[in-house]
């Protein structure tokens, strides 16, 4: 079923715990303005269904429904999370297909001991340490179509938020003024 518009953009932003995710989609949501859904698989699966990461969790279908309607609604989605490439990888790359818009997916690539030292200045860092950590990261978790730009530990804020928001467009269009608060 295809979603969307040809002016809809869709941004898929993954990478492990601590590499910036959230940070860079706050970021370049903030900078775009009213009309940028941000799809946040933490939000959806920990804190709307408090659900384990797992093959075929409800969260996977939920992070396409919200992405698509939201998309079907005219907004431009942000979809950001770990989003394990064997978990989440077909409903990404449905999503994709599907979306009449252009669509681009970035990955962070930072290294474990990096993550480690962002963690620990995070507010969740008392909630889960260097063990999960561990157990949770995916050294180049890549979605076996190849269509993402890696994004290396070295690019800063603001030189990953200006590259996403020139390579998909969003720098160039303006917000949405929906008549929201």
């Amino acid at each position: 079923m295809r979603v969307g518009t040809e002016e809809t953009r869709l941004v898929v932003l993954r990478g492990n715990s601590a590499s910036g995710k959230s940070t860079v989609a706050a970021t370049v949501r903030e900078r775009f303005g009213r009309g940028l859904a941000l799809v946040g698989q933490d939000n959806l699966r920990r804190v709307v269904l408090r659900e384990r990461d797992r093959p075929g969790a409800a969260n996977i279908g939920l992070i396409d429904t919200v992405a698509r309607y939201s998309l079907d609604a005219g907004f431009h989605v942000l979809v950001e999370g770990i989003l394990y490439a064997d978990h989440y990888g077909p409903m990404l790359a449905a999503l994709r297909a599907d979306h009449r818009g252009p669509t681009r997916g970035y990955y962070l690539d930072v290294p474990f001991e990096e993550t480690l030292a962002r963690h620990a200045g995070k507010p969740q860092a008392g909630e889960y340490g260097e063990r999960e950590m561990r157990d949770w990261y995916r050294r180049l978790d890549l979605l076996p179509a190849g269509d993402e730009t890696v994004i290396g530990a070295d690019s800063a804020l603001a030189d990953t938020v200006e590259r996403i928001m020139v390579d998909t467009g969003l720098a160039r269009l303006p917000p949405h003024d929906r008549g929201l608060a």
